[in-house]
Parts: structure tokens; C-alpha cells; sequence
């Protein structure tokens, strides 16, 4: 399970799925691959996005063969941004829900800066993971249960999306 930014600044909440259509447009039209290089998005407020299915392997720019891994993308710029509280239940959901799903140990949890020559997911998103908060948010989750990442599709989903781009 591996943890990725965008390195670049969100700013407003609202700009996050025009900033995702916007990775899908580059990873597929500049980069030529299949779709968004990752499995799962998870905005500033929380909100986690069905990217890329899981029965695809990502992708990345950097040279490590993301074969195997389930590639969670926080939006920001971590190097240079904070990260919310709820960005961060928010990629613990995402994770907790791969371990249950694919029978994947939570000490797999690793930045993409563990595999590559990469500053990602960013000095103030990795330090999560490298004190152990993000791990303890994931052991939590599959405490209580199961982990439900409920899908949702078609106008349900858009007028979603309308809300969080009108309020963040």
C-alpha cells in the first residue's frame, strides 16, 4: 500500500475534482496510460474518490514497478501544505479498506518515497506514516469492524461532486 500527493497546492477544497480530471487528462493523454495512475483519491475534507480499479496496476513517473501496490493519492502539496485531519481518516478508510479486501498486511503502509528517489508524499504527509499515526488510524478502522467504502454512480455521484466543488 503505498501513499502518493500530487505536489500540487489544493487551495480550496472545491478544486479537487477539477484537479482529478485534470491528472486523469494528463496520466492518459501525456502519459499514455490507461487511466489515472492511482487506485483511490482522497480530497482535503476527507471525500475518497474511485480512481483507477484495483485489478489494474498503477502507474508512476518514477522507477518503481507499482505492480502489487494500491496507490492511494492525497491531493495537496505536502512539502508545502498541511494535512487536514480529515485527509488523513480519509486515506486510513481507503487503507483499511484494501487490507480487508485484499488481504493485505497493514505493515505494508509505505510513501512512495520508500520505493523511488521521490520527496512523496511529502515531508508533512510521510511523517504520518513514519510515526506511526497513519498505521494506528488503520489498525482503529479494522477494529471496529468492517471497513465499507460505499460506491457511489450516475446522479447521485454528480450532484456529490456539485456539492463539494459549490462548497469545498
Amino acid at each position: 500500500m503505498t501513499l502518493h500527493h500530487s505536489a500540487v497546492v489544493l487551495g480550496d477544497n472545491r478544486n479537487a475534482p477539477a484537479r482529478l480530471r485534470q491528472h486523469q487528462q494528463f496520466h492518459q493523454n501525456d502519459k499514455g496510460w490507461i487511466d489515472i495512475a492511482y487506485h483511490v483519491g482522497v480530497d482535503r475534507n476527507g471525500n475518497i474518490y474511485e480512481l483507477r480499479t484495483p485489478e489494474l496496476a498503477g502507474d508512476t513517473a518514477t522507477e518503481y514497478d507499482a505492480s502489487g501496490h494500491f496507490l492511494v493519492l492525497c491531493e495537496g502539496d505536502f512539502d508545502q501544505e498541511g494535512v487536514t485531519e480529515a485527509q488523513l481518516n480519509g486515506a486510513a478508510m481507503a487503507f483499511a479498506w484494501a487490507v480487508q479486501n485484499f488481504h493485505i498486511a497493514p505493515q505494508a503502509l509505505a510513501g512512495h518515497r520508500d520505493f523511488a528517489a521521490t520527496s512523496c508524499p511529502g515531508r508533512n504527509l510521510y511523517a504520518h506514516i513514519a510515526n506511526g499515526d497513519l498505521a494506528l488510524r488503520v489498525d482503529s478502522l479494522l477494529a471496529a469492524g468492517v471497513v465499507d467504502l460505499q460506491t457511489i454512480c450516475g446522479p447521485e455521484a454528480a450532484t456529490r461532486v456539485a456539492q463539494i466543488e459549490a462548497d469545498g
